[in-house]
């Protein structure tokens, strides 16, 4: 896409924002639409017409003329009137991902996955910069990409999150390293099935050539190796004794090569201990010695609402694991956990079948305590398993957990859904569980 063609943009949270801005700044003639309308939206567009950008709110049609390009948000449904209307005029879609990286001339290291990628993504940049090098966390976490090319163009490595959303418009994207961490049930409601959801995060390879790395589990390799076509260097990470990169207990081990142990770290342990061997295999892959891996897996700081203990009363651990909004996600988290769980969840489900979760509540979870519009079909799911208590609200689930617990318990947050029924973030529902427990005391 030529920098100064005349461009849409759909979607103006902040990925819509900064590639209205990038583009901008490269001479573009830039018109920003989006469905949706509010004081907040409001004062965003003030902002960008400001800086010479049009924006049109409330709008489910493209404007007359010609458009080289749509740059999409990730938030954009692929089916919406938007970006149906823009397909029906024949105009091209991008990712607001693959413009910004289109645009950098450094590395890229780019991850995605179901869970575990933000706190992936986090270590790698830290582990790239205790090395000497330059890294911007960028994507799903930390900024969007095209910011993070707009304020930090001579950045050495873009570490990227790419969510499936992200990926579903891109094209062009060829990650110097590229990881699947996993492939777990998540955005269902959007993709429809898991295979399409699958083929989705196979793209991150597509484009991939001999001198780039595909870094995927053994159990996704042929699969990922088949739908991508990618020409990439592939290996292999995780628990399995064959992987490349392995995670054991207390220990990373790189194959015909170095060792390095973690015990005690955030990631060792069943659930992210196949995170770390990405993590090692990744940075090892970029050069980082073997040493500064170690001491960032080691010294990593866990980021909010991703089991964090937020408070310890009369021998209970209250954690927030908000961020935990799918099945899988909810599984793992009580996984996590010692001792007896008395678990909070519900809110805006993704999935339709809650029986996938059933084993980890039956193993270690004393009761349930249901909120927001999954809570009667979670409680229809999973009372025959477990007591389920619906309380429609956050403040009634902590102070009804809270009561139910006995010291040696942890009353666990882990949704299992999206918040967008009552909150407009996890990390919004997250501050209101820690705010609860401070208010009473």
């Amino acid at each position: 896409m030529e920098r100064t063609a005349r461009t849409l943009v759909c979607g103006l949270g902040a990925s819509g924002a900064a590639a209205a801005r990038l583009l901008r700044t490269e001479g573009a003639e830039v018109l920003a639409l989006d469905e949706r309308d509010g004081p907040e939206l409001r004062e965003g567009a003030g902002k960008l017409q400001a800086e010479g950008i049009r924006v049109v709110l409330g709008c489910d049609g493209v404007p007359e003329g010609a458009f080289a390009a749509a740059v999409v948000s990730p938030g954009i449904p692929p089916a919406g009137a938007l970006l149906s209307a823009v397909r029906a005029r024949g105009i091209p879609l991008i990712s607001e991902l693959e413009l910004g990286w289109s645009r950098f001339r450094g590395r890229t290291l780019a991850v995605t996955g179901s869970h575990g990628k933000s706190s992936v993504v986090k270590a790698l940049a830290e582990a790239l910069g205790a090395a000497g090098h330059r890294a911007v966390p960028c994507g799903n976490y930390g900024l969007p990409v095209c910011r993070a090319v707009r304020e930090t163009p001579d950045a050495d490595w873009l570490v990227i999150e790419a969510s499936s959303f992200q990926l579903e418009t891109c094209r062009t994207f060829r990650p110097d390293i590229g990881v699947l961490l996993n492939i777990l049930p998540n955005h269902l409601d959007r993709h429809g099935d898991m295979e399409t959801y699958a083929n989705l995060k196979a793209r991150l390879f597509v484009r991939q050539q001999a001198e780039d790395t595909a870094l995927v589990p053994p159990e996704w390799l042929e699969r990922m190796r088949e739908w991508s076509a990618g020409r990439g260097t592939w290996r292999t990470f995780g628990a399995d004794g064959n992987a490349d990169f392995r995670w054991s207990p207390g220990r990373l081990t790189e194959r015909g090569g170095d060792e390095s142990g973690i015990a005690g770290s955030f990631f060792d342990n069943d659930v992210l201990g196949p995170a770390a061997a990405a993590v090692w295999g990744a940075a090892r892959q970029a050069g980082v010695p073997a040493s500064i891996v170690r001491d960032a897996l080691v010294g990593f700081d866990p980021l909010p609402h991703r089991s964090q203990l937020v408070a310890e009363r009369g021998g209970v651990r209250f954690v927030d694991d908000s961020k935990a909004t799918s099945l899988s996600a909810l599984a793992a988290s009580i996984r996590m956990q010692p001792g007896p769980i008395r678990l909070i969840a519900g809110g805006r489900p993704k999935e339709s079948d809650f029986g996938p979760a059933l084993p980890a509540l039956r193993e270690q979870v004393g009761g349930v305590f249901l909120i927001g519009e999954a809570a009667g079909a979670m409680a229809a799911a999973w009372n025959a398993a477990v007591p389920c208590r619906i309380c429609g609200t956050l403040e009634r689930a902590v102070a009804e957990a809270r009561a139910a617990a006995a010291p040696g318990d942890t009353v666990l947050l882990a949704p299992g859904c999206t918040s967008y029924d009552q909150f407009r973030s996890y990390a919004e529902r997250g501050k209101r569980f820690a705010e609860l427990l401070r208010e009473k005391g």
